[in-house]
């Protein structure tokens, strides 16, 4: 049968304008980019509370509020809360600089290898240590993926002595990384042990009389280059972790952990003679850490004890022990709910304050709150007892604190508490009527079960401002897997979570949760994936997505995409790759996709020691994302900056090239002479968007629009 002319047409040009994808306009992406921080954080008062104390107690701070900045004054003996519009005299106790001994008198810092001080007063410089080399320096701060030229050293709390390391590095691996430039490029070269190597970072524990210039060395081998609580040997910014000086100077306790994190040694050495003595061993299957964001073991040399932390019973506690014998006296803490945080020891009242989660019915377990307990485990009391998570900030003399507490959905609320507990002040409440005014929407919480159909998993959705239940939406799922953190973050508010409103603003619903293997769990929620770090908590994201798909009808599991930066870049790339039916689209940046390719220290605490079989497999080739590009289907963006020193950049070519060799289509953006941190920077966070609008919603981004260019957003 011959067709007539309009219907041959018809024919024609249907298929044509069925392939055509709708475009999205600039105001669509001015819309989105005005739920970035850039935007929203400025629309927010009052919502911090950071203390500069004037002495033990009194302190003041600074608000931000619609007219201004003022100046809060606060003392909590006389219960007197006094704005000013000057920051208060010049009495303010200074933080500890790096380096400063306690009495303020002397700076040690590194030169050429070796350490030196300062005198503050006449400037004059002291040598102390001559024979420092290149590779072999003295308090050295290299831990392959983060290095500086602060020293790492503890003094003594009469000034006397410094406790520190000499930092070998001989024999290790080097890391190579290029500038871009016009003419020849820069080479940058520094020791970078990966895992299996037969030679990794070690320190040769010293301590050295100030005065004299005499150097005492620890009689015992030298350490891995590993601390209990993260992987370097310095946590929390600049504090050396795992080394405490007794309070007269008398002797050093510090704890030597084993190159694969299973077994940790409480020690304690004579700074005169460097004899040391074992107190106490803790041995796990999977990897030992001393807390989450503070190393909780603590010495009470008075009544010769010792705090120690400990998840033997599946949950973060703390115990007392005899310093003398390492005998357990008893277990102070139980659970459920791992205790994050040893705040404050009042040995005269014999309590210990602490910060914990999961230990309140009915909370969402994620929230902080701040607890005391004697030491014989009993009298636990809540010290903040509203339903949010917990900002706290101890004064100095320990007899009150500052108290901030929020949601992701509640505006924080700051009270002045003392050390019971008891409201001694209001300080603020926070003012976000103007971002309220400009359309801000929180987050969803929601929970979901794991992949084990026991275990409850907790995170957040958002959805577009105009979201209609009866429309139909792609998803996206942003993760992080961990195993040191988890995707969601902070439970305190945030007016803006990285550009997440954003994408869910382009038309898509945006999820992420915090899966098995991440932590402020159980132990064992902690470790479910300890040895195949190519799991990722991946089971978890889809079966998130699944359970969320059944309760809203409009999210569209046929149309998934999935999205991290650094681990989660690797998670990512890992998700489509493993997954390829489930995720149809991923973008992965700065991912660290094969951990053989990344610093010893993190792979070999949660994946292992690297272990080669006689047919030239090895136990880590099951978390090696080039080893699967053969399954991608979907479409795939991977980015890095060049200048990566933390994850480098090879991790993303050893999968740019597996992916050609495979034929596969994917794309590829490297940053040039970017370091680790460019994921939110305008022209990536903009291809970002523009991935998921092309490939997901099946759209065509606007053409030329630039991120934090000059214009009015579009509210």
């Amino acid at each position: 049968m011959r067709l007539s002319p309009s219907l041959a047409l018809l024919a024609i040009t249907l298929p044509l304008a069925a392939q055509t994808p709708k475009a999205l306009t600039a105001e669509d992406y001015s819309r989105a980019e005005s739920t970035l921080g850039a935007r929203l954080n400025a629309l927010v008062f009052k919502t911090t509370v950071r203390p500069t104390w004037l002495d033990g107690h009194r302190f003041w701070y600074r608000n931000t509020t619609p007219t201004g900045t003022e100046y809060v004054l606060v003392d909590p003996v006389k219960k007197t809360r006094v704005v000013t519009a000057t920051a208060p005299g010049d009495t303010t106790l200074p933080a500890p600089t790096v380096g400063v001994s306690p009495d303020g008198k002397l700076a040690a810092f590194t030169r050429a290898n070796n350490l030196w001080v300062r005198d503050l007063a006449t400037k004059m410089e002291r040598q102390l240590t001559t024979d420092g080399i290149a590779d072999f320096g003295y308090a050295t701060d290299n831990a392959g993926w983060t290095k500086s030229d602060r020293p790492v050293l503890l003094w003594s709390p009469d000034s006397k002595r410094i406790a520190t390391f000499q930092h070998d590095a001989r024999g290790t691996s080097t890391m190579y990384l290029v500038s871009t430039a016009v003419g020849q490029p820069k080479l940058e070269a520094w020791k970078y042990p990966m895992p299996g190597d037969s030679v990794i970072f070690r320190i040769s524990r010293v301590i050295i009389d100030v005065e004299t210039g005499t150097i005492t060395r620890l009689k015992m081998p030298p350490d891995a280059h590993r601390s209990t609580l993260c992987d370097h040997v310095v946590c929390r910014g600049t504090e050396w972790a795992d080394v405490e000086w007794y309070p007269d100077g008398s002797q050093l306790a510090f704890v030597s952990t084993s190159r694969d994190h299973k077994q940790a040694n409480l020690r304690v050495a004579n700074p005169t003679t460097g004899e040391v003595r074992d107190v106490l061993e803790e041995k796990v299957a999977t990897q030992f850490e001393s807390g989450f964001g503070r190393v909780n073991w603590r010495l009470l040399p008075a009544t010769n004890e010792f705090i120690w932390f400990s998840e033997r019973d599946d949950w973060g506690n703390l115990y007392r022990y005899d310093l003398a014998t390492g005998q357990l006296k008893t277990q102070i803490t139980k659970g459920p709910g791992p205790v994050l945080e040893l705040v404050r020891i009042d040995e005269k009242a014999r309590l210990l304050y602490y910060i914990a989660t999961g230990r309140e019915p009915g909370r969402d377990p994620y929230y902080r709150h701040f607890y005391r307990i004697d030491f014989d485990g009993k009298k636990q009391e809540l010290l903040t007892p509203d339903n949010g998570n917990h900002d706290i900030t101890l004064s100095p003399d320990g007899r009150f604190f500052v108290d901030t507490w929020s949601t992701p959905t509640t505006a924080p609320t700051t009270v002045l508490r003392d050390v019971r507990g008891r409201q001694v002040l209001p300080l603020e409440t926070a003012d976000i009527s103007r971002l309220v005014a400009a359309g801000w929407v929180p987050p969803i919480p929601f929970t979901v079960k794991a992949r084990d159909g026991k275990a409850d998993l907790y995170g957040l959705m958002y959805r577009p401002r105009s979201y209609d239940s009866t429309k139909s939406y792609p998803v996206v799922n942003y993760l992080y897997p961990g195993p040191q953190s988890g995707s969601v973050g902070t439970r305190s508010f945030q007016a803006s979570r990285a550009d997440k409103q954003a994408i869910a603003e382009l038309g898509f619903i945006v999820v992420e949760v915090d899966a098995m293997g991440t932590p402020m769990r159980s132990k064992s929620f902690h470790d479910a994936y300890y040895g195949n770090m190519g799991d990722n908590g991946l089971p978890d994201q889809i079966e998130m997505i699944k359970q969320l798909g059944r309760r809203y009808s409009s999210m569209n599991l046929d149309k998934v995409g999935i999205w991290g930066h650094s681990g989660g870049g690797f998670a990512a790339a890992d998700g489509i790759l493993r997954y390829p039916d489930f995720y149809k689209v991923a973008v992965a940046q700065a991912g660290n996709h094969d951990n053989r390719t990344y610093e010893d220290d993190w792979g070999e605490r949660y994946h292992g020691l690297l272990i080669t079989n006689a047919d030239g497999t090895t136990n880590y080739d099951s978390q090696a994302n080039q080893l699967l590009a053969k399954n991608l289907k979907g479409k795939l963006l991977i980015a890095h900056g060049t200048m990566d020193d933390n994850v480098p950049p090879n991790n993303t070519m050893a999968l740019a090239d597996a992916l050609i060799k495979a034929d596969k289509d994917f794309e590829l953006i490297m940053m040039p002479n970017r370091r680790h941190g460019f994921g939110n920077e305008p022209f990536m966070m903009r291809r970002r968007w523009d991935f998921f609008v092309r490939h997901l919603l099946g759209a065509e981004p606007p053409q030329g629009y630039t991120i934090g260019a000059p214009r009015k957003l579009v509210p």
